[in-house]
């Protein structure tokens, strides 16, 4: 179980990102020194039909811990009760609550950071989570709907039903990934619940953007997303910056291709040979900064076996 309290500062931590934040994902950022896993949304509702996929999803590695694991979802009782069956079936470290993404097929259904314009229900949600579970409950949201202030009330109706963390992103719902994070809009919503730790989300793609981001928010610590894809050693990174202020070296082009060896015999054995069809959205990302990649990204986006991964990197 994670207390979110004494855990070691700054928090460093992959953020739960639909589709790309699976185990074997997890498991290569895990290998490269990743501190904390937030592993990707499944439906509460999915959950309680105890639907084999979903229920797939939720499984993980021991080698993975401490484990987050995220649900989303709007109705309490179902919240709770999918809360109850995780923590029985795959015991993780904590539970985090979507309260922000933006993606219409969640919102539309008053999922993900719709539940900003219902504070009464999130509170709802929490409260019901946090009388299921024996381990942390946390939420992750946004700086609000339409408006960016949306975030400062927002944050004190959650932490009062029992939040244990709040992670923010910089973003409004209507923004999505659009425009700049206002980091300093997270840190009005931080000082608000300064009880509580606090995690900032949001255009963390270097070392030294994570350090200020925390300055600016005054938060505990980061919650790196996209700034991680194809990049599973930059949580190393960032953490021994913020530690000791020097940056640590590039991996070679050796490296980057061992490790999209690795992370492809992980989906096979997670998903089978079928598997690496999900795995053609991670491959680019491995390759995105370095130059003349062009014809090698063609490749990667079309690979369906292990023989054709070796030959696009070879």
């Amino acid at each position: 179980m994670i207390d979110w309290k004494s855990i070691e500062r700054p928090i460093v931590a992959l953020a739960p990102m639909a589709d790309m934040s699976d185990l074997p994902f997890c498991l290569v950022c895990k290998a490269e020194g990743t501190p904390l896993i937030f592993r990707e949304m499944v439906s509460s509702e999915a959950i309680i039909r105890l639907n084999p996929k979903t229920l797939k999803m939720a499984t993980f590695d021991e080698r993975e811990r401490p484990l987050v694991q995220q649900i989303f979802g709007a109705n309490p009782d179902v919240m709770a009760g999918a809360a109850r069956i995780i923590y029985e079936r795959f015991k993780p470290d904590a539970l985090d609550i979507n309260m922000g993404c933006p993606v219409y097929n969640l919102v539309s259904n008053f999922n993900g950071a719709a539940l900003i314009n219902d504070p009464e229900r999130s509170a709802a949600i929490v409260r019901k989570m946090k009388a299921a579970v024996p381990i942390p409950v946390s939420v992750k949201t946004r700086t609000g709907w339409k408006k960016d202030t949306d975030c400062l009330d927002f944050v004190k109706i959650v932490a009062d039903a029992g939040a244990d963390l709040i992670s923010m992103h910089g973003r409004t719902r209507e923004q999505g990934y659009s425009g700049k994070s206002d980091w300093r809009r997270v840190g009005e919503a931080r000082r608000n619940v300064s009880h509580i730790p606090f995690l900032v989300n949001g255009d963390i793609t270097s070392p030294e953007l994570a350090k200020e981001a925390i300055e600016i928010a005054g938060a505990d610590g980061v919650l790196i997303g996209r700034g991680g894809l194809g990049n599973p050693w930059f949580f190393r990174q960032v953490r021994h910056y913020l530690k000791t202020g020097e940056k640590l070296p590039e991996p070679t082009q050796d490296e980057i291709r061992e490790t999209m060896r690795k992370h492809a015999r992980l989906q096979v054995e997670h998903y089978s040979e079928r598997g690496l069809v999900k795995l053609r959205k991670h491959l680019p990302w491995y390759v995105k900064h370095i130059p003349k990649m062009k014809h090698m990204k063609e490749k990667l986006v079309r690979i369906s076996t292990l023989d054709e991964l070796e030959d696009a990197i070879a």
